[in-house]
């Protein structure tokens, strides 16, 4: 059975949700887990690409564009693409796709903002409807 978490921001912005998912990524390769960043289209994979390379001037988050060599734990992408590993599924797109049920971990990361709150309460809907152990952590 898979297991969903939902971190709660206070901030609106997509800067801070990108940020807590850089930092959520350095926490989750320090378990050994391969992240799968599921975004919206291209234009955002390139967007996170940059962010997860800047972040820190102290961090390195190894990742790459889903496709692209070399290898790396945390993979980037969107569409109908997706990783050979079915560990941890990081979606920061709207819609949670049906495959992201087959890995073991969903995350979803929550900021105060209309369009994003609405589309995560229709994923915890699902992820409750499917029986997905469900986990609610309220960074605010």
């Amino acid at each position: 059975m898979s297991r969903a978490d939902y971190y709660i921001l206070a901030e609106a912005d997509r800067d801070s949700r990108e940020l807590f998912l850089c930092r959520l990524c350095e926490k989750v390769l320090a378990l050994g887990k391969r992240i799968y960043i599921h975004v919206a289209d291209e234009t955002e994979v390139e967007r996170l690409d940059a962010h997860l390379w800047s972040f820190r001037a102290d961090a390195f988050v190894p990742h790459v564009i889903l496709g692209k060599e070399p290898a790396s734990p945390i993979e980037i992408g969107y569409g109908e693409q997706r990783p050979e590993h079915r560990e941890v599924f990081i979606n920061l797109a709207l819609e949670l796709p049906e495959d992201a049920f087959a890995f073991e971990r969903i995350v979803e990361i929550v900021v105060q903002d209309a369009e994003i709150l609405g589309a995560t309460r229709q994923n915890y809907q699902r992820c409750r409807d499917r029986g997905v152990e469900l986990h609610r952590n309220d960074m605010r």
